[in-house]
């Protein structure tokens, strides 16, 4: 007699079922030592602090509840002005450093002079600390008086993304390069031509393989779009300096801080998944 759909359907034998079982009671049993670890640390940590001789100088110079909201809205609006830098600088950057990536990538010495100036680029301002930049930039250009009246945010959005242009062309080229050659060997074979090999073939295989890196360099731009205070711009930075001053707390910069995690927290857990499982595809779900 034949058997059924269900009857012939897959299950899983006794074996296989005890080590399901195993894994839910060890991943089970390692997520509460977790737990209790990281409570028992949270408690010794806590208690230290509250107990410190200066907990209380501290916390009125910190923690001020009635500050930080008089402060909030004031460093709110300027964290808006980091936003719109942020948005303008990584379009600009992924432009900028994928222009470099592809022109150190170019082959052949008719090339040799594009090659030596992307070159010369990266080196230099991955060289010079990013506010050095933003004081040559910020107070350098205009003082050359050929620009007119141009914002501060501009100045300070340009010196960001010169910075960061130059880290993000050098994570591209080794993405790229980690490309094995066979690839562009196979393109050139179907017609392609060296242009056509790097859009089609090299980068986006290259950009997969730098992804997790790209990523942390954009949770370091979000962060680093601060320091266009410098300049003078209002941003979220200055209104807590701004803030600060008037109430001689240090509780505005607390509230700038928070703000800033709340805005870089959901691209670092995105990174986190990505990362995790990209090394997991790698590892065909082994563990290590």
């Amino acid at each position: 007699m034949a058997s059924t759909p269900s009857e012939a359907a897959w299950r899983p034998s006794e074996l296989e079922l005890g080590r399901r079982a195993t894994r839910r009671r060890q991943s089970t049993k390692s997520v509460l030592i977790a737990l209790v670890s990281s409570v028992v640390f949270v408690v010794v940590v806590g208690w230290a602090i509250l107990s410190s001789p200066g907990w209380e100088d501290v916390r009125r110079a910190f923690f001020d509840p009635e500050i930080a909201l008089a402060s909030f809205p004031s460093i709110l609006a300027g964290l808006w002005v980091n936003i719109q830098v942020l948005f303008v600088a990584a379009i600009a950057v992924a432009i900028l450093g994928t222009t470099l990536a592809v022109l150190r990538s170019l082959r052949g010495p008719v090339f040799f002079p594009l090659r030596a100036l992307a070159t010369i680029y990266t080196d230099l301002f991955r060289g010079i600390p990013l506010l050095i930049v933003l004081y040559l930039v910020g107070f350098g250009l205009p003082a050359l008086g050929v620009f007119g009246r141009v914002p501060v945010v501009l100045w300070g959005t340009i010196a960001i993304v010169l910075t960061y242009s130059a880290y993000i062309a050098e994570v591209l080229r080794a993405g790229m390069e980690a490309v094995h050659p066979s690839q562009r060997v196979a393109a050139r074979s179907l017609g392609l031509s060296h242009a056509q090999t790097l859009r089609i073939v090299v980068i986006p295989q290259g950009v997969r393989k730098v992804v997790p890196a790209l990523m942390n360099d954009f949770v370091s731009l979000q962060k680093d779009v601060g320091l266009i205070s410098v300049l003078g711009a209002v941003d979220a930075v200055r209104a807590a300096q701004i803030a600060s001053a008037q109430a001689y707390n240090f509780t505005p910069y607390i509230v700038a801080a928070l703000l800033f995690v709340a805005m870089a927290l959901p691209m670092i857990r995105l990174t986190d998944y990505v990362s995790a499982r990209l090394a997991k595809r790698e590892q065909m779900g082994g563990t290590v």
